[in-house]
């Protein structure tokens, strides 16, 4: 197994634990919040794919599927084109009201298009340094690692709170 192998799997993981988190369903599950200022399991699904959109494309030097494939569009929230979710306050987070075949189609060409860049790079290529603005400077392996991190722990709280919902 090298790099690409490894990296490839801990994408899959993310995409298969976000179906099992999000697949079946409907619109009140997925925007209940334990509480106004708790997230919601489709803010998580869009925010989680909302960075690894952008933050893959960044290092991959194209587009972000939200704007050139019409994702935002698709959506309509009413956020900046750039809004990825970060510091989000909770009136944005009430404000994704999106249904999961549309959460996931997004999410599902975003981590296609990843794979596809991860299939593209070689061990040599994730020492490239994609960000100077940290000391030291973060390179293209350490990105995308911690792509998979915040992923997975948006994952988890996704299905964290399908839990909750399920029990109440």
């Amino acid at each position: 197994m090298n790099s690409t192998d490894v990296l490839v799997d801990a994408f899959a993981r993310v995409r298969d634990s976000l179906h099992h988190a999000v697949d079946g369903l409907g619109m009140d599950q997925l925007t209940h919040r334990p509480d106004d200022q708790a997230n919601s399991i489709a803010w998580l699904t869009w925010h989680l794919s909302r960075v690894q959109d952008d933050h893959v494309a960044e290092v991959a030097g194209v587009e972000q599927l939200w704007t050139s494939a019409g994702w935002a569009d698709r959506f309509g929230l009413p956020f900046a084109l750039s809004e990825i979710g970060y510091g989000q306050k909770p009136e944005a987070i009430a404000a994704v009201l999106v249904e999961a075949d549309l959460l996931m189609g997004y999410y599902d060409a975003v981590h296609d298009r990843t794979i596809s860049y991860i299939r593209q790079v070689d061990d040599d290529g994730l020492d490239r340094i994609v960000d100077t603005s940290w000391d030291p400077p973060v390179s293209l392996g350490q990105r995308l690692v911690s792509v998979v991190n915040d992923d997975l722990q948006h994952v988890g709280q996704a299905a964290y709170l399908r839990g909750l919902v399920e029990r109440r």
